[in-house]
């Protein structure tokens, strides 16, 4: 439900067949950003799910994969989207501009004809489902902050982060799948960013190396964390008991957001309770690490998940 990241590791399943599509479509725009769907830290339309929600979570999904891409600067140099998006050759390589070209296009969805394929795709979704712009709008927000914001003072800063780069993926899940109400979406919130949290953490080592830090200041100062000590090869126990903190606010999100499974029904059901299972379990995994996140995100095996859905779904979570 969360907004996807690079090279994240698959904690649930993915999407049937993406994943052959890779070097089939290397070359393409759209095919080869879809493919990506097969490396998420979530299911982006498992094979379960109606295939009227699977077209339309994945052309939601192609968007949100795209302006992630470009605002991590992800995009083959002068490359096709740029050109699809009208940027000069001489701006492909700043963000801003592609993203400022971005947003254009996404408002061709809603009042014209898009330049991009995979807005030309997203645009039926969008009609279908009565889609709106603010969630769209927040995704590309949130890639204008990455490029303008590194460090966060304050949790409560990080939240309203969160609130744009994470939260609207599931309200888009719950207006897709026609099942958006006040509570729903108030316990996707917390849900979607329990889950931006756990890959903050899973990602503190590849962070750094884009120069950006996750982890509140203020935390930070709280465990005696010094920015130096992320770039360690191991974590000492400042910076352990640091993760372990903000895991704990990750682990009491999921339990504020996990209601949201118990008020939907059939497959739609499943597909939450991976989401929140995925995080219950990824949080299990840094907690069996002892909070050592620097070598890279530790990884749970499939019975855990599994366990946790089935935690999950019987609501003992």
């Amino acid at each position: 439900m969360c907004r996807p990241r690079p090279g994240q590791r698959a904690v649930t399943g993915t999407t049937a067949g993406v994943g052959t599509a890779r070097s089939a479509h290397a070359g393409d725009p759209e095919h080869g950003t879809l493919a990506k769907a097969a490396d998420e830290n979530f299911p982006v339309a498992p094979f379960f799910l109606p295939r009227a929600w699977r077209t339309d979570l994945m052309a939601v999904y192609g968007f949100a994969r795209l302006v992630d891409d470009i605002g991590d600067g992800d995009l083959a140099p002068g490359g096709a989207d740029a050109r699809l998006l009208g940027v000069a050759p001489g701006e492909a390589q700043d963000r801003l501009a592609l993203l400022d070209a971005f947003e254009a296009d996404l408002r061709r969805v809603f009042d014209g004809t898009p330049r991009h394929p995979l807005l030309r795709r997203l645009q039926p979704t969008v009609r279908r489902c009565s889609l709106t712009p603010e969630p769209f709008l927040g995704l590309i927000a949130a890639n204008r902050q990455d490029q303008l914001v590194s460090r966060y003072e304050t949790y409560d800063d990080l939240l309203a982060y969160c609130e744009l780069s994470a939260n609207p993926v599931g309200r888009l899940v719950l207006a897709v799948t026609g099942t958006s109400t006040p509570e729903r979406i108030r316990r996707s919130d917390a849900v979607c960013t329990a889950l931006q949290i756990v890959e903050h953490l899973q990602d503190v080592a590849e962070d750094l190396g884009r120069d950006r830090i996750y982890l509140p200041a203020a935390d930070m100062k709280r465990f005696h964390v010094q920015e130096a000590d992320l770039a360690a090869k191991t974590a000492g126990a400042s910076v352990r008991a640091l993760v372990a903190y903000e895991a704990q606010r990750a682990r009491d999100l999921l339990n504020e957001g996990a209601p949201l499974v118990g008020s939907v029904h059939g497959r739609l059901k499943l597909l939450l309770a991976g989401f929140v299972a995925g995080g219950r379990a990824a949080l299990g995994a840094i907690a069996a690490a002892d909070y050592d996140v620097l070598p890279g995100p530790p990884r749970h095996g499939k019975l855990r998940l599994l366990r946790e859905v089935g935690v999950t779904l019987r609501g003992e979570g």
